[in-house]
């Protein structure tokens, strides 16, 4: 069976601008990121797969099929775009029924079908809103319901948590965590990283209209080889002697091959440096219990996503 998305040396040109230049992609269900600075085709890339732009160059494929002779793909394809566009004297329950009932329900379906959708959102209070009268957080929800009001396979969702407020946009991550394991695709274009780092750990990254990276964020930062990690390690210590137990274990850590430096931090907290970070992982806990020493914290501030994308757009 073939994949969900597919793109193969996708090129599309705005004048003399390559929005995507000889891109390659392939994903298939689950949510996944779509990471990338501003300019780097993050968009173009959502309005070529929602067939509302024609590549220049190259094939874009939603399940085996051309989107362009095969309209029938689109049943399955669920759209949030980035932009509103409301008829803003609508009721917000009138416009996502108008939009259900396009995939070709009927009056009553569509109808239900919207209610569903906008509950799922946590609309369903302000279902009667006028759009010219929401926030622009109820806009968005409204704007999300729509796009899965119709159970589609695939889901787009350009920067769908713009303009939520945090509990919004808490409900909403956990939606789309949601619509995930229920076996749809679903592909979330954001500059938020610790929002997409929430949703899933599967990211694809373009820049320059160029695809970057594609998989799991621990096996993309493991593939950077020679790229050190700094792990910080607390302690459970009494004020008296933090600073000496710090020592204690950044002393016993340096005689260890596989760390390269250690430092004491707010004098109480231990940073290193290593390359092997699996190998780390476990050297240290032994090392501390070997010390009778108690890690009260654990962290890596390069083993995250933001550390990922940071080091693939700035090469």
């Amino acid at each position: 069976m073939s994949a969900t998305i597919v793109l193969r040396g996708v090129r599309k040109l705005f004048g003399q601008v390559r929005a995507l230049d000889e891109l390659d992609l392939e994903v298939d269900s689950g949510v996944i990121g779509l990471l990338g600075p501003n300019g780097s085709g993050k968009s173009t890339m959502i309005k070529l797969i929602a067939g509302q732009l024609r590549p220049d160059a190259g094939v874009v494929r939603l399940w085996g099929l051309d989107p362009f002779t095969s309209p029938e793909v689109f049943r399955d394809l669920g759209l949030c775009p980035e932009q509103d566009h409301f008829y803003e004297d609508m009721r917000g329950l009138d416009f996502v029924t108008a939009l259900t009932r396009l995939q070709g329900f009927s009056s009553a379906e569509a109808r239900e079908r919207a209610k569903r959708a906008l509950a799922r959102v946590g609309m369903e209070p302000y279902a009667d809103k006028r759009m010219r009268e929401m926030s622009r957080g109820m806009r968005q929800r409204t704007k999300i319901a729509q796009a899965i009001a119709h159970d589609p396979a695939l889901v787009l969702l350009d920067e769908p948590l713009s303009g939520t407020d945090p509990v919004a946009r808490a409900d909403l991550i956990r939606l789309i965590r949601e619509l995930g394991d229920e076996g749809r695709c679903v592909l979330v274009s954001s500059h938020v990283l610790h929002e997409v780092e929430s949703m899933t750990r599967e990211v694809v990254v373009i820049r320059h209209g160029r695809l970057r990276a594609q998989g799991d964020i621990t096996r993309l930062r493991g593939l950077l080889g020679g790229r050190p990690y700094r792990i910080r390690l607390g302690l459970t210590s009494t004020v008296d002697n933090a600073e000496g137990e710090a020592r204690r274990l950044a002393a016993a850590l340096l005689g260890s091959t596989l760390i390269e430096a250690a430092s004491i931090i707010d004098g109480a907290a231990v940073e290193i440096t290593t390359t092997d970070l699996d190998a780390a992982c476990r050297e240290i806990p032994k090392t501390a219990r070997d010390l009778a020493l108690t890690l009260s914290s654990f962290t890596s501030p390069d083993a995250d996503l933001e550390s990922l994308y940071r080091y693939l757009v700035q090469r």
